[in-house]
């Protein structure tokens, strides 16, 4: 009986600690940050009611200094309305890393603050899922602004 029992225990342990350590090891979350400028085109179709789109490109750093999409490039393409002052927004981004490593992002929300949504990626991107905030700011009369994300991921 006491071998069982012992049997038992390990098979159980060993689910657990090992479900923690591939947790651990295959998701996680991080923040970074990206200064954009963008060419804009839009259209007045009402009194008060716009829309557009906008390329932009910037730069992204990790907020720790260092790790994913750490001083890297940053390329997105949007979609916009904005009828009396309600904005929505639309589109995918391509982001880069030091290495030359690349994630992508589908995007929604409004003017100001979303949600990104992994959608592929190569190197050690390759399989990623996730998603995460975004919420931006405008800089300037030019175009440019800043953004913040943070991105919670799973790997393969």
């Amino acid at each position: 009986m006491n071998k069982i029992k012992y049997i038992l225990i390990t098979l159980f342990s060993s689910l657990f600690f090992g479900n923690v350590v591939l947790a651990d090891g295959h998701s996680g979350s991080f923040d970074f940050h990206t200064g954009w400028s963008g060419d804009v085109t839009a259209m007045q179709v009402a009194e008060g009611h716009i829309m557009g789109t906008g390329n932009f490109v910037g730069a992204t750093f990790n907020d720790s200094g260092s790790g994913y999409l750490h001083n890297g490039e940053a390329q997105c393409f949007a979609a916009f309305e904005v009828n009396n002052g309600v904005g929505e927004n639309k589109g995918w981004c391509a982001w880069a890393d030091s290495d030359g490593d690349r994630l992508y992002t589908s995007f929604v929300g409004d003017t100001q603050k979303g949600v990104n949504t992994i959608i592929g990626g190569t190197g050690k991107y390759t399989g990623w899922t996730g998603t995460g905030p975004w919420a931006c700011t405008d800089t300037g009369v030019n175009g440019s602004n800043y953004c913040n994300q943070t991105l919670n991921y799973t790997k393969p």
